[in-house]
């Protein structure tokens, strides 16, 4: 169904869109291989996402995710977090979470909900390591893991990567790859076109630092109400420790 409170853009003319932007289908794997490969080279790509477009730049090249500040004209205080496939991908390189964590996120993941949580040397063990001081804060980070085919496809292709909203900084989220397109192509190496968004907004952002000593704290409401995720964590909380 088509967002009503999205009128839709006249897609951008082929020539005002810079040759060096591809825009390939999602539809086609051939196509997010392509995108794969732009990303592992250092470039930056309008991708889709379970909640709404995203910027993307593999940890693996640091000046990538430089770029995205720049792209966005995005104030450098402000983080950036990153993307992986699966929360399997997390718990194989076993960081020293709680299992009060370990079971909020997995009630939450995957989904629209993202959990920063204390940085640590697990960070290198995921394929974050270049990307270090580049993604979160000094001492948090926010972590992603979308309900959405082609991201996971993506991200197990290359790795974790470094995300944000695909816009310019202080204006609406992009709930088309059109949007992205006309906002933003001139400036990117590719966008992944997947047509609408699933939603209208981003994830909903709750910080996690505290989870041990009983409590979380809803950042942002986003495309998850606040209700429902206090509702998941009573549910944690109340879990037996099945880990």
């Amino acid at each position: 169904m088509v967002p009503t409170i999205y009128k839709k853009q006249e897609s951008a003319k082929s020539d005002d869109v810079p040759e060096s932007c591809l825009l390939p289908h999602s539809h086609r794997t051939s196509s997010v291989r392509t995108i794969a490969q732009i990303l592992e080279g250092g470039g930056v790509c309008g991708i889709p996402t379970d909640t709404v477009y995203a910027l993307a730049a593999s940890c693996k090249h640091p000046d990538a995710i430089s770029r995205i500040y720049t792209i966005k004209e995005r104030p450098s205080e402000k983080p950036i977090c990153i993307c992986i496939s699966n929360l399997e991908q997390l718990r194989a390189i076993e960081p020293p979470f709680s299992p009060l964590l370990w079971r909020f996120m997995d009630m939450v993941y995957p989904g629209g909900i993202s959990c920063i949580v204390p940085k640590g040397d697990w960070l290198e063990r995921l394929g974050v390591g270049a990307a270090y001081d580049k993604v979160g804060t000094q001492d948090n980070i926010m972590i992603r893991v979308p309900d959405h085919t082609v991201t996971a496809h993506l991200t197990d292709i290359t790795g974790p990567l470094a995300i944000t909203s695909a816009n310019p900084s202080g204006e609406s989220d992009s709930t088309h790859h059109d949007m992205v397109i006309t906002r933003l192509s001139h400036k990117l190496d590719a966008v992944l076109r997947d047509g609408y968004s699933n939603e209208l907004v981003g994830s909903t952002v709750v910080n996690c630092t505290k989870i041990d000593e009983g409590s979380i704290t809803i950042l942002r409401e986003g495309c998850v109400p606040a209700a429902k995720v206090m509702q998941l964590f009573e549910c944690a909380k109340n879990t037996q420790d099945v880990l």
